[in-house]
């Protein structure tokens, strides 16, 4: 990691300068008097060394007087070296004097401050009356930095000056340079594309009085537009995709890296007869066509355009010139940072569901924003998952941290809390499980989770917290209830068991559950953004009804409409956030007491015949005629089964929904399996029946027993069937 540090003037500035291994700015004597450094210098230094690959950079400033250097800021470079250089008269043999006396890029090879360096690069920083400073690289290589190198630290070393310039106790400049320094500072913060070519249309468009800017880029032979201003769309189109042999200037451009100035359209074809049908095309009278160098590349091109022709002072076309540089790599950065972005969000939007399920007794709609700034992609996610008896499984969680690796990670515990769901496992089982996951993962992985499981038939949903808060439940009155509950430590973290909770619900209810990205940021703890989403989701249920549950003349509700209403209330600047965050708003509603009978068996062989019995009357009840056979076929054989194998009490019971579901209940916890039979086998083809006959079938084990289910397809609709 480099470091920083600032110094005062003259060699007493060194020895009082930070000591080996410190990570912030130590002043030395003198620096009350003398500029500390800014954003730009940091910059500067920085670029300065990364450019040249190098082991380190200086920065001196010139006494105008006597012509010594002092040495203002250092990068990346021992304080003990650092001091051999702290201050130098014009006598001394180095590159930073030799590149101050000759004005012009110096080098010098050999290891001048003992560090290993395999020479010195230095280049003046020129301000209105001669130079004002140095900026100088101490290189890896023994090999002299070539041509893009060395035009890359003249920019640096251009915009440093005009810093220098610009400074308190320096000479003062003109405004626009003053907002170049500005455009500096700007474009080290810019982090996507979009955001480059913003900061060069606040800060450089006005300054020199342009009407137009175009920013595009060269991929696979052809002209890509990131963005633009003042143009109309007619010409976008018509520059975009074009193969950039067939633009002229562009073309120009890459092969001379050069920039190109035309001060009206008849300059303009001089050189160019054939760009006429871009000429007409565009409504622009003078240019300014900039090439962007990054990496010793041309990458494509800048554009600043005029309404009317437009002369071009010496001034002009050497900010112009500079900034194109500095645009170029800040461009570049961004876009390495877009394309890693981008499939940062595409692989999380792979590993989360692409659509969530429509449950008898639960609907449900989620949003995941991802961070507008930052690594923008992390480790939320949210699922619904079908469960048996009509049941659903609610999660949500959050790996801490941000980027591809925590996306991999929620991915990862996502398919983990699938594959356990599926073994039907109670809240604290399965996040006791998920928690040797995280765990296994190192030390630094922690995730936040929160597990329900909502049974329609008793109305109670149960859930296990770890690190996580509890769900929101909107009540069918509009009233919001929040129960306050002692969580357990996040996954990673804790030590098992895990707390189960249990909440009663209405009849109909919405649960919402949601990270903390949502309700904290750096401007609202979590108790304020607890608060807001409270008030938000009663207010939305005061003002419209289809925001409310239970009310069945209004339908069902709007919850992607009210999913949008919260993330929009919550978090109304998505560009200014810092974490992702994940909303789940879920829908539901109890079974029907008439879609439900439950009947006790005695435990002894007369069980099966009993439980045909109850089927048919059943089935003659709720007008399912047509699966009697069927349905007496698998409760005779799960009867059976359960007689012979487990142990009482039994006991059966019958849901009608979407399906029919029949569930047999014993008092053993004996797993049932299907086993491989041949042809002389008397037995063990009952499972084998039972998987025939249903669409799924399976098992959940309960404190006291276990419970066998099948689920067959019910060919009405549910609003087709009898009373």
């Amino acid at each position: 990691m480099h470091r920083l540090r600032t110094t005062g003037a003259g060699t007493a500035a060194a020895e009082q300068a930070e000591p080996a291994g410190s990570g912030g700015p130590v002043p030395g004597p003198g620096d009350e008097e003398t500029e500390t450094p800014t954003r730009t210098l940091r910059l500067a230094l920085r670029q300065a060394t990364t450019c040249l690959g190098g082991l380190g950079s200086l920065l001196h400033r010139r006494d105008p007087g006597t012509g010594r250097l002092s040495l203002t800021a250092s990068d990346g470079l021992p304080p003990a070296s650092v001091a051999v250089w702290a201050d130098l008269g014009e006598e001394r043999d180095v590159a930073p004097v030799r590149a101050v006396r000759d004005g012009a890029f110096a080098w010098v090879p050999g290891d001048g401050l003992g560090i290993g360096a395999g020479g010195t690069a230095a280049v003046p920083l020129l301000g209105p009356g001669g130079p004002v400073g140095v900026l100088s690289v101490l290189t890896a290589g023994p090999g002299e930095p070539d041509a893009t190198q060395r035009s890359f630290l003249r920019t640096v070393a251009a915009w440093t000056g005009a810093h220098l310039v610009n400074a308190p106790g320096g000479p003062v400049g003109s405004e626009r340079t003053v907002r170049m320094n500005e455009l500096t500072v700007a474009l080290a913060e810019a982090v996507t594309s979009q955001d480059v070519v913003r900061t060069v249309a606040r800060y450089v468009v006005p300054p020199f009085g342009a009407d137009g800017l175009l920013v595009d880029v060269i991929e696979s032979g052809r002209v890509h537009v990131v963005d633009s201003t003042g143009y109309p769309d007619s010409f976008i189109r018509l520059l975009n995709g074009m193969p950039y042999t067939e633009h002229p200037v562009i073309t120009d451009m890459l092969r001379t890296h050069t920039a190109l100035f035309f001060e009206s359209p008849e300059e303009f074809l001089r050189p160019y007869p054939f760009g006429r049908t871009l000429l007409e095309a565009s409504p622009m009278k003078a240019w300014a066509f900039l090439p962007m160098v990054a990496s010793g590349r041309n990458i494509g091109g800048l554009t600043l355009s005029f309404h009317r022709p437009r002369s071009f002072s010496d001034e002009d076309r050497t900010l112009l010139t500079t900034l194109s540089g500095l645009v170029g790599q800040a461009l570049e950065r961004a876009r390495l940072y877009d394309a890693e972005h981008t499939r940062a969000q595409e692989l999380q939007r792979g590993l989360l569901p692409r659509t969530l399920p429509r449950l008898p007794a639960v609907s449900a709609a989620a949003r995941y924003l991802p961070a507008g700034r930052g690594e923008g992609v992390g480790g939320d996610w949210y699922d619904l998952i079908p469960l048996s008896a009509d049941r659903a499984a609610l999660v949500i969680g959050d790996v801490m941290g941000h980027g591809i690796s925590e996306a991999a990670t929620m991915g990862r515990l996502r398919t983990a809390v699938r594959t356990l769901a599926d073994l039907d496992m109670a809240p604290d089982e399965l996040l006791g499980h998920l928690n040797d996951v995280v765990s296994e993962l190192g030390d630094d992985f922690y995730a936040t989770c929160l597990y329900a499981v909502f049974d329609p038939v008793t109305r109670l949903c149960t859930f296990s917290l770890a690190g996580h808060p509890p769900p929101v439940v909107v009540h069918p009155d509009g009233s919001v209830h929040f129960p306050e509950l002692a969580g357990d430590p996040p996954l990673g973290a804790a030590d098992p068991p895990f707390e189960t909770h249990e909440l009663r619900l209405p009849e109909d209810c919405l649960l919402v559950l949601w990270t903390d990205g949502l309700v904290e940021s750096a401007g609202r703890d979590f108790d304020e953004g607890l608060e807001e989403l409270k008030q938000v989701l009663a207010d939305a249920a005061a003002r419209d009804p289809r925001f409310r549950p239970g009310r069945p003349e209004h339908g069902a509700p709007r919850l992607d409409d009210l999913c949008d209403l919260v993330t929009s209330a919550l978090l109304p600047d998505r560009d200014r956030t810092t974490d992702d965050a994940a909303l789940l708003i879920a829908h539901t509603h109890g079974t029907s007491a008439e879609d439900i009978a439950a009947f006790d068996l005695p435990y002894d062989p007369r069980a099966a015949g009993q439980a045909r019995a109850h089927v048919r009357g059943q089935l003659a009840a709720w007008g399912l005629e047509d699966l009697v056979v069927s349905t007496e076929l698998l409760v005779s054989e799960l009867v059976g089964n359960a007689v012979r194998h487990a142990r009482g009490p039994l006991g059966l019971r019958l849901l009608r929904s979407r399906s029919l579901i029949c569930e047999v209940y014993d008092g053993s916890l004996t797993t049932p399996r299907i086993r491989r039979t041949t042809y002389t086998d008397e037995g063990g083809r009952g499972l084998q029946l039972v998987s025939a006959l249903s669409r799924r079938w399976g098992a959940r084990y309960l404190r006291d027993g276990k419970c066998i289910w099948t689920e067959q397809e019910l060919e009405r609709t549910p609003a087709e069937w009898g009373g």
